[in-house]
């Protein structure tokens, strides 16, 4: 079961020609159940293919599929620090809404001026989310309570919690929406006018999306903290023998991994709504652990798979056009997720036979005579 979670969760690296063949499959996977799903309710593929095609090469839609795959990307960063380290942080959910709620708040309240404010808000927000995490990863290292479950409960208080605030103490009502007040205008992140053709900008949040991936790479692959948090991810009992500290490892992963989610609705607060209501973005936490595993927590495979999820969520409503169910985007969105673990698992398989057929071919080889070589 472990060695099936390494390969999951990328600790066994596919080199080579495998590493493109695994997310091509996945692919055609993906593609061929949809397509059976949709001959099956008497529609026909080809039309819904070409609309969400069309979708993507419009300007307005381009725009709306980055500005998506950003929050998605920032999300599955969260995510993808516990998975390294064998951790299943399924609180992002909540670390990120709460974070949202407190720091909206903040922000709201106006208490520095201009760009000070962006940068206390977004502090704020990463405090929240990295606090609320550190619970889960105390109770497991000091009570052996398992981080699913606590997380899971954790974001069912997180949501209390953060409804309890607005109602009670952040919230102003505006007609039949109560919401945190507005962050002022000159406290605001700009969008990036790249895409030409429509009004709508590129969120300004995919600048430190993109320092996020380059830092969660370096950090892994190129610190003694990461060289720690993988090991202990690979084998405890090995991770105490070299002189780690695993406890302590426990509890500065989910911190981290719960500081990155603060700055998941980040995009949405500071760049889209500047506040916190009832139309404010959910389930961000669940849809970073599917990118993840589509990634295999790869910063490049999770910005590939934010974009492609991004994409089916922003195009789904195009589906309408030639009388298709937005819902069939779901059911692509859970067959690509499975397809992946499915093609990954089969890719590895393959690898292993052929390494065993090497392996036998050498074996089975006449050793050569002594001097045979001279």
């Amino acid at each position: 079961m472990s060695t099936f979670l390494d390969r999951l969760f990328g600790r066994v690296k596919l080199g080579g020609w495998l590493a493109v063949v695994a997310p091509l499959l996945a692919v055609v996977f993906a593609v061929l159940i949809t397509s059976g799903v949709l001959l099956a309710a008497g529609k026909p593929p080809l039309d819904a293919f070409t609309v969400l095609a069309h979708y993507v090469v419009q300007p307005r839609g381009a725009v709306l599929i980055i500005n998506g795959a950003t929050q998605y990307y920032i999300s599955a960063l969260a995510v993808a620090i516990g998975f390294r380290m064998n951790l299943f942080n399924i609180g992002v959910d909540g670390q990120y809404r709460l974070a949202a709620v407190v720091a909206a708040g903040v922000g709201g309240a106006a208490l520095l001026p201009g760009v000070l404010n962006i940068i206390l808000v977004i502090v704020v927000a990463v405090l929240v989310g990295a606090l609320w995490a550190a619970i889960a990863g105390l109770l497991k290292v000091t009570r052996g309570v398992s981080e699913v479950i606590s997380t899971i409960m954790l974001n069912a208080i997180a949501t209390g919690i953060g409804s309890w605030l607005v109602i009670k103490y952040l919230g102003v009502r505006s007609g039949n929406e109560l919401s945190t007040r507005e962050i002022p205008p000159d406290s605001r992140v700009p969008g990036l006018s790249v895409i030409p053709g429509t009004s709508v900008q590129v969120t300004g949040f995919i600048v430190l999306a993109a320092i996020l991936g380059v830092a969660y790479y370096v950090l892994l692959n190129r610190t003694r903290f990461g060289f720690d948090l993988r090991a202990t991810g690979r084998s405890e009992s090995a991770a105490v023998a070299s002189g780690v500290n695993v406890k302590r490892m426990v509890v500065a992963t989910m911190v981290l991994s719960g500081a990155i989610a603060g700055f998941a609705g980040m995009p949405e607060l500071l760049g889209a709504s500047y506040k916190y209501g009832t139309n404010f973005p959910t389930g961000l936490g669940f849809t970073g652990i599917a990118i993840a595993l589509l990634g295999r927590n790869n910063p490049v495979g999770m910005a590939i798979g934010a974009l492609v999820w991004s994409f089916l969520d922003n195009s789904k409503d195009s589906l309408q056009l030639v009388d298709i169910s937005p819902e069939i985007v779901q059911i692509m969105q859970g067959t690509i997720v499975l397809s992946v673990i499915v093609a990954y698992e089969l890719v590895h398989r393959y690898r292993q036979v052929v390494k065993q057929r090497r392996v036998s071919r050498e074996l089975a080889a006449p050793a050569q005579p002594e001097g045979a070589a001279a």
